[in-house]
């Protein structure tokens, strides 16, 4: 099948890599700071990502409802399960600016008070404050889509960017996109003064819940780590890689949204299993927040025997129910409403049994400093790319925000420069070239589901080593060449999954490098059996690591107080 070229190379002032949460508002933000301003979506801004269909909690604070001493409320919030592993400047940013992010998105047609009133549920321990704001984002992406188009923003769908490009200074000139509308892809160059990184995490790395079905995931399966990977080729800091984060909820149907289920949880007696909470009557105030404390406690009681693990909504009140069951709608959870719907399941009178999901890389990824930049001139990050402050619906929107205002002054520090002579391109549009050709070759699906084996027993979430660790690099590398060689695609869909199992090749080394040179074990889920302690002295430190022509190398940087 032939590769088309577009001969026009695309310009713009700002170009948004991933039109998700984050960069639909950065588009919003730089068009109307008076930016030439182009979107690119691999998929639909109406629905796409993980904000797709919706979100129900939003971490913010309201001086109206929270009190008037900042300082507190900074302390307080980042000792709380959210608050952890990033660096605090970043995080005040979000916090003091969570309050004027709110407001935009009530002016752009968004319920953040479906009550009326400011309602925090959620995501807290007994006695503390709360400060997930619960609101209906079941209309967030179409609302931020409107918003984008009115304030001039240009947005081009169903275009998957493979590569950011730099000039000879270092600095971020463009990108390579390809066009998937049509059966025949197109590739075309884009040139701009400043660019964002806002696309998904890592899905489809490590196996599933049901490895049959390799999109049965908790976030967007086609969310690939794509902006970390080519982040990384370009030269850019990642940070954290080694440190897996995973998700929980209904056992096999694999959606996120825990913090919205009102309920108790319970071993197959109805016995609670945290300490939490005295009885199974819990309420929308404060259910059990067991699962956030003791986040992989649904792997320990199955491993010990003691489990299963169940969600036990018996003792809540039928207006509750009804609470939650509106809630997953915000939440975008609808797929669960239809399943108890059709097999007529009534929470107040069946436990759901719960589990926890597969590794993804949340809150691993790009380095960016307190203006979203990362470590490329002109190259800034946000949302699920980044790696040192968490990735949630606040800070993909805080962050975007913020990047499109610094880009609209750095696009004034620069001139344009013409890509069309950087060699990448060309080495690029071969291999497109090479996995589009007409011989047949291996099914991406080969390559991925090879890959997920590799880094379930090599590089795991169980049990990690020298050995083990060192051995899965090997092996990754090789798969690389295999797929580079190997993998063929007959259309653009099938393009587009062969270069995502690219990327997750790029970031599964830069995870076992990284894994590698963590001598220590630390949280969870980085378990080293021939370096069982955790040292103290890489508290409050970050790993880092960048790509040269001397291949992948680590450093530890002190975390930002």
């Amino acid at each position: 099948m032939k590769l088309q070229l577009r001969q026009e190379v695309i310009k713009a002032d700002f170009l948004v890599i991933g039109g998700g949460i984050s960069g639909l508002q950065a588009g919003i933000t730089a068009a109307k700071a008076g930016m030439n301003t182009l979107i690119l979506e691999k998929a639909n801004t109406k629905r796409s990502g993980n904000g797709c269909g919706g979100n129900d909690h939003f971490l913010c604070y309201i001086s109206e409802y929270h009190g008037t001493d900042f300082e507190e409320i900074m302390k307080e919030v980042m000792d709380t399960l959210v608050g952890s592993n990033q660096d605090a400047n970043l995080f005040r940013i979000m916090l003091e600016r969570s309050y004027d992010m709110i407001q935009k998105w009530e002016s752009y047609g968004i319920q953040m008070r479906p009550t009326g009133t400011w309602n925090f549920e959620g995501h807290a321990m007994p006695g503390r404050r709360k400060y997930h704001l619960k609101y209906d984002g079941a209309n967030q992406k179409a609302c931020l889509t409107q918003e984008a188009k009115k304030a001039g923003a240009q947005i081009m769908n169903k275009v998957i960017v493979n590569e950011v490009l730099v000039n000879a200074e270092g600095r971020f000139v463009g990108a390579i996109g390809i066009n998937i509308r049509e059966e025949i892809p197109e590739v075309v160059i884009f040139q701009a003064k400043a660019g964002l990184i806002a696309v998904g995490e890592a899905m489809r790395m490590y196996p599933g819940n049901n490895p049959a079905y390799i999109f049965n995931t908790s976030h967007c399966p086609a969310n690939t780590g794509s902006g970390a990977a080519m982040a990384l080729r370009a030269g850019a800091r990642l940070v954290n890689l080694d440190l897996p984060s995973r998700h929980a909820g209904p056992k096999y149907f694999t959606r996120s949204g825990k913090g919205t289920w009102i309920g108790a949880l319970t071993d197959i007696h109805g016995e609670l299993i945290g300490p939490f909470i005295e009885d199974i009557h819990v309420s929308r105030e404060l259910p059990d927040p067991t699962a956030d404390v003791w986040k992989d406690c649904f792997v320990k009681m199955m491993e010990s025997g003691k489990g299963p693990v169940y969600m036990n909504c018996t003792g809540i009140s039928e207006e509750d129910q009804q609470h939650m069951r509106k809630a997953l709608v915000s939440e975008g959870c609808t797929s669960i409403n239809e399943y108890l719907d059709q097999y007529h399941i009534d929470l107040r009178k069946t436990m759901i049994e719960f589990g926890q999901y597969e590794h993804m890389f949340y809150m691993n990824g790009i380095d960016i400093n307190q203006d979203a930049m990362s470590s490329i001139p002109g190259l800034y990050a946000s949302g699920q790319s980044v790696g040192n402050v968490r990735g949630d619906i606040t800070a993909a929107a805080v962050f975007g925000d913020l990047a499109a205002e610094k880009a609209a002054a750095y696009i004034r520090t620069v001139d344009d420069y013409d890509i069309t002579t950087l060699p990448i391109i060309q080495e690029k549009i071969h291999l497109y070239q090479h996995l589009m050709r007409v011989e047949p070759g291996a099914n991406w699906k080969e390559a991925n589901t090879t890959l997920q084996k590799i880094m379930e027993e090599y590089v795991g979430t169980k049990v990690r080593s020298e050995s083990l660790l060192t051995a899965g690099r090997k092996y990754i590398c090789d798969l690389r060449g295999y797929a580079e060689e190997k993998l063929q695609a007959d259309n653009s869909h099938e393009l587009m999954r062969c270069l995502e199992v690219l990327d997750l090749l790029d970031l599964a080394e830069a995870c076992a490098v990284s894994a590698l040179e963590r001598k220590e074990s630390r949280g969870a889920y980085h378990r080293r059996s021939d370096y069982p302690f955790t040292n103290p002295l890489l508290n409050n430190k970050f790993q880092t690591i960048t790509l040269s022509e001397q291949g992948l190398t680590t450093e530890f940087r002190n975390r930002i107080k």
